[in-house]
């Protein structure tokens, strides 16, 4: 059967699935724009990085697909407003948060007529954002990578908010490495789409370095690991020897604040510092967040390839009519 669209707003993906955002340059222009070609919704991460990058890395995706090119800002950013206001004036078609919560994005979004996605965990932040003016929620379970609003797996967080949003689309979020597993969300759980991050990772447009795809492909399932982050919340990552200077409780604190990026900052490492060391191939010094189930993936493959793959084996086993499991 074949997958519906995903509307959200008043835009159209003809493939529901959205790329996750990935911080810092990991997704940007040049894996969100073959997305958006191939009918999903490619998204750019734009937490970390100064308003005028952004703004230039999104009209290149603009420039190079006509499809629905998005972008995600971490609540917890220091310069989160201008962010958001400098990617809708590059011409971004909608904005995705998370890592915390803001009323004020949907007056933003709503003045500038442009769609906003939440990203929750919990049935109360769903319906809050939903209350404000959302156009989507993105429901993200443990099994993501980067930071995490719960403890508890996808498919248990799930139903409940599926119970509670009825009127925008609810998107299902956290280790989804396949097209059954994205059936079984939209068909069992009652998901209008999903959306992925690592499998992306493994994409030849993906430009970080070969050494943090490499890190990737070699990793195995207890190398998928739960560490801090400067942010105050937990996040997900592969295990490195950073990870592990970090677990022994080594000093790792920056001498010297150079990117003044977040609201509040336990600065027991410089994540930002972290972060383009893993875009740049830095296994040592690097923090490479990971999804729970990266361990699964054996292959880098085009972008068109990995969504060939996912639609034909979705649609093998998709069911137009969806009997979402009830909430306990």
């Amino acid at each position: 059967m074949k997958l519906p669209p995903l509307k959200i707003g008043n835009l159209i993906a003809p493939i529901p699935l959205i790329q996750g955002g990935m911080s810092v340059r990991v997704s940007t222009s040049a894996l969100a724009a073959p997305v958006a070609s191939c009918g999903g919704i490619g998204v750019i991460g734009g937490s970390g990085i100064d308003v005028r990058e952004l703004r230039d890395d999104i009209r290149r995706a603009k420039e190079k697909s006509s499809g629905v090119i998005a972008v995600n800002i971490m609540y917890a950013m220091k310069n989160f407003y201008e962010l958001v206001v400098g990617s809708i004036e590059a011409g971004v078609d909608f904005v995705i948060t998370g890592a915390g919560f803001s009323r004020d994005i949907f007056k933003i979004g709503k003045s500038y007529n442009i769609p906003i996605a939440m990203i929750v965990s919990s049935p109360t932040l769903a319906k809050l954002a939903e209350r404000l003016g959302a156009a989507a929620i993105i429901v993200e379970g443990k099994e993501a990578g980067g930071h995490l609003g719960t403890d508890q797996s996808l498919r248990s967080i799930f139903p409940p908010i599926r119970k509670v949003i009825k009127k925008i689309p609810l998107i299902a979020a956290g280790g989804i490495t396949d097209g059954y597993e994205m059936a079984e969300m939209m068909d069992t759980y009652g998901a209008d789409g999903v959306q992925i991050a690592s499998r992306f990772v493994l994409s030849e447009e993906c430009d970080v370095d070969d050494a943090f795809k490499q890190a990737y492909l070699r990793a195995q399932k207890d190398d998928i690991v739960l560490t801090s982050s400067p942010v105050g919340m937990p996040g997900r990552a592969l295990k490195t020897p950073f990870i592990d200077k970090l677990a022994q409780g080594f000093d790792l604190k920056s001498k010297v604040c150079r990117y003044q990026c977040l609201k509040k900052c336990d600065k027991h490492y410089c994540i930002n510092e972290r972060l383009r060391a893993s875009r740049d191939g830095n296994i040592e010094e690097g923090l490479f967040f990971s999804g729970e189930n990266t361990f699964k993936m054996k292959k880098i493959l085009p972008v068109a390839e990995i969504f060939r793959q996912f639609i034909s084996q979705a649609e093998s086993v998709y069911k137009e009519k969806r009997t979402p499991v009830s909430a306990s």
